[in-house]
């Protein structure tokens, strides 16, 4: 044996749940829904407490002992004060419903069960969506566009490329270190693991489980059975850490949880609108349930709102437009979720250029976290807008308009997907690369082909 003690251990930084980090988006949140946080800031700055951190999920460094108990108390602090949009934006379905004047009512006939292939395609536009935001998440938009230009990439239409990359580039705007192993274009061999399709496997393991009438436990018990804690991320990593805790839904969504007007739920609606067809209200319905395990307001509305949209394409309407404006009839209207969604519409139908679409989004939304629910919603809307629901343009346009490129991707690739209806309809160049192949922690889901969870979604469709 030697005398030496070795390297100094260092400390372990755990994202998305440490007080310290979490109190700084509390108090972003507090003002964005209306509350007054200025003297809990006050206090907060006055004991030298930091900042949120700005794209990572944990600070570099640990703080005191004492700051660490002095944010569990402020971010309990924090979740007292009154809101002065509480009555705009409700989280119960009921309240809901009744701000909803034109909610939709269910079908007097049931619409035909959408055929393998349109599912297969859905699946498909999801998947190639993801992965083509993969390389540039948490990049700033500058980032994204200086990439793709070096390589002829813009406006962006196929996917991202290290090759011919200048060295300043790279080292100025780093891809996504995590994903640039699998997700550029030189690299890509079959579709890698992405909590944006992990999410769905679940919810089609909820389905098969627990029927459509599941409830909100339900998806808690399924998640603590089968979803790894070190796959969840933001609002899903507090909620799962609340369960850990005791804390049941829907109070998992609002303790200590300043991610939960994010874009996590919107990530998990798509099994809900393709199982629902043609029936948006039961869509979103189904949504809401299984949102408000992780969030309130504005981030149950992003899922209630994609469900939607996506229930009335599945049941055979082709125009996006027409989905588009079914998704709004199930979110208050007078929600900032609803504004910026019937801004970006209005915006990418008047502009002709979706460069100045996405400037103008990034202006109106500065304020806003990048993986906020409310921007990146009206990305999407304005990308299926402007690109009229054409795949490569409804993918390129969300990922290219940055904040969360993955997940933008997959939603728009959803919808533009199931509108295409067939594998076939996509471009060689965005599928084959995925050889129909599927990679996950999943339960037994690994390796999935898309052809087979398309028909295991089919099947959740026909069963009563």
């Amino acid at each position: 044996m030697t005398g030496s003690a070795g390297p100094p251990a260092q400390a372990l930084r755990l994202t998305w749940v440490q007080p310290e980090d979490l109190l700084g988006h509390e108090l972003h949140q507090a003002a964005q829904d209306g509350r007054s946080p200025a003297a809990v800031a006050a206090r907060w700055r006055a004991a030298g407490g930091p900042e949120a951190p700005l794209r990572a999920g944990s600070s570099p460094t640990p703080v005191s002992p004492y700051l660490r108990v002095l944010a569990e108390d402020l971010l309990d602090e924090l979740a007292d004060l009154p809101s002065t949009s509480a009555h705009q934006e409700p989280t119960g379905l009921p309240r809901i419903r009744a701000h909803c004047a034109d909610w939709p009512a269910p079908p007097p006939v049931p619409p035909p069960v959408p055929g393998q292939a349109r599912l297969e395609a859905a699946w498909l536009g999801r998947a190639v969506g993801c992965l083509l935001g993969k390389p540039v998440e948490k990049l700033p938009l500058r980032g994204i566009r200086e990439l793709a230009r070096a390589t002829g990439n813009w406006p962006l239409h196929t996917w991202f490329t290290a090759r011919g990359l200048p060295g300043h580039l790279k080292e100025a705007y780093p891809w996504n270190k995590r994903s640039a192993p699998t997700s550029l274009a030189e690299n890509i061999d079959g579709m890698p693991e992405d909590d944006d399709l992990n999410y769905p496997l679940l919810n089609l393991l909820l389905l098969q489980r627990h029927g459509r009438r599941f409830t909100t436990a339900d998806v808690a018990r399924l998640w603590l059975d089968e979803l790894p804690a070190g796959r969840t991320f933001t609002a899903e990593r507090v909620a799962y850490r609340n369960l850990l805790s005791g804390i049941e839904p829907p109070r998992t969504a609002r303790h200590r949880n300043p991610f939960r007007e994010w874009i996590g739920a919107l990530i998990r609606a798509d099994v809900h609108g393709w199982t629902n067809p043609g029936d948006p209200g039961a869509a979103a319905a189904q949504a809401h349930r299984d949102a408000t395990l992780t969030h309130t307001a504005n981030g149950v509305y992003a899922a209630m709102f994609t469900a939607a949209v996506i229930a009335e394409a599945a049941g055979g309407a082709s125009d996006v437009h027409r989905c588009l404006g079914t998704g709004l009839t199930v979110v208050p209207p007078g929600s900032r979720l609803a504004r910026a969604v019937r801004h970006a519409v209005r915006l990418a139908r008047s502009t002709d250029d979706f460069d100045t679409v996405v400037d103008e989004l990034h202006a109106v939304h500065h304020d806003c976290h990048w993986v906020h629910a409310v921007p990146n919603t009206a990305l999407i809307a304005a990308a299926l807008t402007h690109a009229d629901g054409d795949f490569t343009g409804s993918i390129c346009r969300a990922v290219s308009g940055g904040w969360d490129t993955d997940s933008n991707g997959a939603t728009a690739g959803s919808v533009a997907g199931l509108l295409a209806g067939d594998p076939l309809a996509l471009p060689d160049r965005w599928t084959s690369p995925l050889k129909n192949r599927l990679a996950t922690s999943i339960a037994d889901f690994d390796g999935i082909g898309f052809d087979t969870l398309a028909h295991l979604t089919q099947r959740e469709i026909r069963r009563p």
